[in-house]
């Protein structure tokens, strides 16, 4: 036990009726006794407490050999002394547990977990974790005390120009560096455009269905979330100027709807450029997860027909590496970078600058699209193996949507059974799924599950994790 982790049992009280001697001896028994110390643990020396609590030595020798009369702890000589071995500490009474909203505990849109079907996982078990250490310890060697101060706000210049290149060749756009900003992840790239180009009391077009964090994210900043109808071809415009034509921005998710995957038509697209061109509205391009396409190639981004300066595009690191980098970006019109240059400045939610040296390296090397590559390959096995396994155990009971792209399955329920139910259900049983009608401001909204499919390994994974389904149904 070091002399930190004691100054977590102590302090002692100088005003207290009790000597100090008496205060050690309660503070290490009420220790050992709840399970922070536990058996076999090294206690501080004597000599050691005595200086660390500037008390006479027989003080801190008085507490001890209370302690150890009392068969708490077991001194051995110059090895010094330990809780005693096979005492079994006292359990403590648990305290109740506070009511969660209810609307918070049943779903988590970030969890810290890894379990079956859990959206918005990448295949880890594929992930190059070998050539991220190589290239994670060259950056830690080749550190300088130049690249230990507060990073560029903005993000390193070297990471920004291989976005930037990335971007031109993938996604079809065009863009300097300094149009791009390194973020932490979607909150904070909507936390910086909120700041930048919204203002509390503002209206801004929502997908109905749509991420729900959005919406939180909105209603945090008082901007009033307007729910548009999605359809087959996306985001319905129409219905969108219908209900706020004079709308001050829309976030909308046009690669791959997030949930419901249908990609936004080019008609659509060129209608929503028109009505921001005309209304002088912002428009927020989410491709969370664009690179995966499974039919044809991928679609370039909305960003790239843009010949007005309305649209912001928002990247993420964490579906093509893994969520816990927590690193995206976000490209803005080129007469909106001082604005958003001075939003950072008073924020400044720049990430860690050797995580950003790593993923340069990453992406320089030629790592980063091989990755892609192999990931767009893999899914597509993934995503055919699941929709087998699925379909053959619950085959009646369900019907899987038949999408382009995206990492995740659409479950529609038969004869009406409620998708929240067998969400919670689920999460009992160990598994991970999200219920639809969660993601839909409509309270008759379609019933479905949505699964991921990105770490099932094979189909008879998928088999068996259906049969647990079956069970619950």
């Amino acid at each position: 036990m070091t002399l930190a982790k004691a100054s977590k049992i102590l302090p002692l009280d100088p005003t207290a009726a009790e000597p100090f001697y008496r205060q050690i001896y309660d503070r290490f028994r009420g220790a050992i006794t709840s399970g922070l110390l536990k058996p076999g643990d090294r206690i501080p020396s004597a000599r050691a407490l005595t200086k660390e609590l500037g008390l006479a030595r027989g003080t801190i020798e008085a507490a001890y050999s209370l302690l150890a009369a009392e068969g708490y702890i077991q001194a051995r000589g110059q090895a010094g002394s330990i809780v005693m071995p096979g005492l079994k500490p006292r359990t403590p009474v648990a305290s109740p547990t506070p009511q969660s909203n209810s609307s918070i505990a049943a779903t988590s849109f970030r969890p810290d977990s890894i379990l079956p079907f859990q959206m918005g996982l990448p295949a880890l078990d594929a992930f190059p974790r070998k050539i991220w250490a190589r290239l994670g310890a060259r950056c830690v060697r080749a550190m300088q005390p130049s690249d230990m101060v507060h990073p560029p706000l903005g993000g390193l210049p070297s990471l920004r120009t291989q976005i930037a290149g990335y971007l031109q060749v993938s996604r079809g756009i065009t863009c300097s560096p300094s149009q791009i900003f390194i973020t932490s992840g979607y909150r904070h790239t909507m936390e910086l455009i909120g700041h930048a180009l919204l203002n509390a009391g503002d209206r801004v077009w929502v997908e109905n269905p749509g991420y729900p964090p959005t919406r939180e994210l909105l209603g945090h900043m008082h901007i009033k979330a307007v729910p548009v109808p999605v359809d087959r071809d996306g985001i319905v415009v129409s219905d969108g100027i219908r209900l706020a034509p004079r709308a001050h921005a829309a976030v909308v998710t046009p690669a791959h709807q997030s949930p419901l995957c249908v990609s936004l038509s080019l008609p659509r697209r060129l209608a929503l450029l028109d009505w921001a061109a005309r209304n002088n509205a912002w428009i927020m391009e989410d491709d969370y997860d664009g690179e995966y396409r499974y039919v044809s190639r991928p679609l370039p981004a909305l960003k790239s027909l843009d010949h007005d300066g309305r649209v912001l595009y928002s990247g993420t690191f964490s579906k093509v590496l893994f969520p816990g980098i927590r690193l995206a970006y976000l490209v803005v019109p080129e007469t909106q970078v001082e604005r958003f240059e001075e939003i950072n400045q008073i924020f400044a939610g720049s990430c860690p600058a050797l995580t950003q040296a790593i993923v340069t390296a990453f992406i320089t090397e030629g790592h980063f699209a091989r990755h892609i590559q192999r990931m767009r390959k893999l899914y597509a096995e993934r995503r055919q193996a699941t929709t087998a396994g699925l379909e053959s155990v619950l085959g009646k009971y369900v019907r899987i949507d038949s999408k382009p792209g995206g990492m995740h399955l659409i479950l529609r329920l038969q004869r009406r059974r409620s998708d929240r139910r067998l969400v919670a259900r689920m999460r009992e049983a160990g598994l991970y799924g999200e219920a639809l009608t969660d993601w839909t401001l409509d309270s008759d909204g379609a019933s479905a599950l949505l699964l991921g499919f990105t770490n099932i390994d094979s189909q008879r994974s998928a088999e068996n994790l259906g049969k647990c389904i079956l069970t619950l149904v």
